[in-house]
């Protein structure tokens, strides 16, 4: 089904709308009600108080059948947007740096093609806006599940899109089995005995001691996990030191361990406290652990995986779904797939040459993608059910 050019028109500047007021993790009180204000246009019905902030439409087809959702996360980052784009975050410190705005605004606006088109629905499709995605590890997942949001309607399969700026605008990442990593985070307090930068033998200096855990911990990945098993030890933040002339007292280092498989995950989880723990002992140091298990794997069916492939190329070609490789960023997608059979793809959104990263400030995406990631799940969608009717 082809999708008008002022429907993806619309899409995209209510994607600008969003993109100019961006909310952090379960504060999304105005993109909630934006989404709502959409839906009542679209009369499109729908529910709300799952997670909070979250949202719940639902489209029902001339012709009963089964159940398929579509997942859209709706939460911006706490970052300082400097893209410099005319629409850029009219709020400080918050943008839309991960895309969620064109998740949002291309769901609701597939809605609406799809709630036109009943006739060609055989079931009940599920528009899910889902809070909290950036909080890991908390997210909004869960507590929309556990809110009661599929208590009504049980889905059969669910979908989510994101936006991949690796990608080039007509390309689809779409693979079986893991797609994205293990996401945990840990915060390590260490603690020694200060005093005079110029008396060394009468303290425990954190600074060496906290060295010593990073170096460390780097063997993980290149000596204890099998090496044809993703994984990723990173220590983002160091904080350690008061004066030039004073031994510190504590260091603190902040960090992520990402992995693709459970079994290298508790591996690495297990020798990272091994190792903390023996190597700050060993530096006359103490520890207190922080450990924060994130976001499961998020791992596609392989039967839907296959079918979304087919439905894409479909339209587009093979061309459009390159072999490609997971990643290990984190997704709470994973634990709505824990629950229900499913994929989460990616969307090529590359603007060529210049293109930052998610979660950068300067982050842009390239609208030319909305006219391809309307029409796949819009496609998909009625592919979906036409498959679960057969059997």
């Amino acid at each position: 089904m082809e999708i008008a050019e002022k429907i993806i028109n619309d899409a995209i500047e209510f994607r600008r709308v969003l993109h100019q007021n961006p909310e952090l993790s379960t504060k999304e009180y105005d993109t909630s009600q934006r989404i709502q204000n959409k839906l009542k246009e679209f009369n499109i019905p729908y529910q709300t108080g799952f997670a909070d902030t979250g949202v719940l439409g639902i489209i029902k087809g001339e012709q009963d059948g089964k159940i398929i959702g579509i997942r859209a996360d709706i939460d911006a980052l706490p970052i300082e947007e400097i893209s410099g784009v005319e629409f850029s975050s009219l709020n400080k410190g918050v943008m839309h740096a991960c895309g969620h705005d064109a998740h949002t605004s291309m769901l609701l606006h597939a809605g609406k093609v799809l709630n036109d088109n009943k006739d060609k629905i055989k079931g009940t499709i599920l528009l899910i806006f889902q809070p909290a995605e950036e909080l890991s590890p908390e997210g909004g997942s869960q507590r929309m599940m556990d809110d009661g949001v599929f208590d009504e309607y049980k889905p059969d399969m669910l979908l989510a899109q994101h936006v991949w700026p690796d990608l080039p605008v007509g390309k689809f990442g779409v693979m079986a089995g893991p797609i994205m990593g293990n996401s945990d985070r840990f915060k390590l307090t260490i603690t020694g005995s200060g005093g005079h930068a110029s008396m060394p033998h009468a303290t425990t200096d954190a600074i060496i001691a906290a060295n010593q855990v990073v170096t460390a911990l780097q063997t993980i990945v290149s000596r204890n996990a099998d090496p044809m098993q993703p994984a990723v030890v990173t220590v983002g933040r160091f904080d350690a030191g008061t004066k030039h002339n004073v031994i510190a007292e504590t260091a603190v280092l902040e960090g992520t361990i990402r992995t693709q498989s459970d079994e290298i995950k508790e591996l690495t989880k297990k020798r990272f406290f091994e190792i903390v723990e023996q190597v700050t002992s060993a530096m006359g140091a103490s520890v207190d652990i922080e450990f924060y298990d994130g976001y499961p794997a998020t791992v596609n069916d392989a039967e839907w995986a296959a079918e979304l492939k087919k439905s894409i190329n479909k339209i587009y070609g093979e061309e459009a779904t390159p072999e490609l490789l997971p990643s290990l960023a984190g997704e709470d997608f994973s634990r709505f797939l824990q629950a229900y059979p499913g994929v989460y793809y990616w969307l090529g959104t590359s603007v060529g040459e210049g293109q930052k990263p998610l979660h950068n400030p300067a982050f842009k995406l390239n609208e030319d993608a909305f006219e391809y990631g309307m029409t796949a799940m819009v496609n998909m969608a009625i592919d979906a059910l036409n498959k679960l009717a057969e059997v």
